[in-house]
């Protein structure tokens, strides 16, 4: 699977109709969709369609026509995106209408065709699985723990200091997880 870690933009022309896609990060899709709403007040449609893996590790999709005729935009979006085996994304796709009705067969193409061309545009990066970890330690060990999170280059997410120690909060691939937990 793949995945990507920022936001790609891509248009395109149909019929004087003018599609702008977005691919974007799953965990800023909500807030990207309200701000572009916010900047494209005009706009005729806000198509989308995402795929994110939750806890237990399940695929889960979703998409939405946003007024276009039933499955004519948010399905081949996300067929697209299943296509490109992409993971954790999601794709915004506005639409200004030209004037020229596409029927449901255009409105597929451009739809479809615009997803793909963002997803040229991206550098995909291999999806690796995410894995939070939380451990505590005595303040005497923190120089050692602190010098191997450094060396190995693994995320933290929060340090919590109580009058014991200090707790952990790691979130990284479960290789890494595996070398911190060697060293406890």
């Amino acid at each position: 699977m793949k995945t990507i870690d920022k936001i790609y933009a891509a248009s395109l022309e149909v019929k004087k109709s003018k599609f702008h896609s977005f691919l974007i990060p799953f965990s800023s899709f909500e807030e990207t969709l309200n701000d572009l709403k916010k900047r494209h007040p005009k706009a005729n449609h806000f198509v989308t369609a995402f795929r994110y893996l939750n806890k237990e590790n399940q695929i889960v999709e979703g998409s939405s026509d946003d007024g276009e005729p039933r499955g004519s935009s948010g399905r081949p979006t996300l067929k697209v995106l299943q296509g490109h085996n992409l993971i954790n994304v999601g794709i915004i796709t506005i639409r200004y209408f030209g004037g020229i009705l596409l029927g449901v067969g255009g409105l597929v193409r451009a739809y479809s065709d615009v997803a793909n061309l963002v997803i040229s545009k991206a550098d995909l990066i291999d999806y690796s699985p995410v894995f939070e970890y939380s451990f505590e330690v005595d303040y005497n060990k923190t120089r050692e723990v602190e010098y191997f999170i450094k060396k190995n280059e693994i995320f933290v997410v929060d340090r919590k200091f109580s009058g014991e120690g200090i707790e952990y909060i790691l979130r990284d691939s479960i290789e890494k997880i595996n070398l911190i937990k060697e060293i406890l």
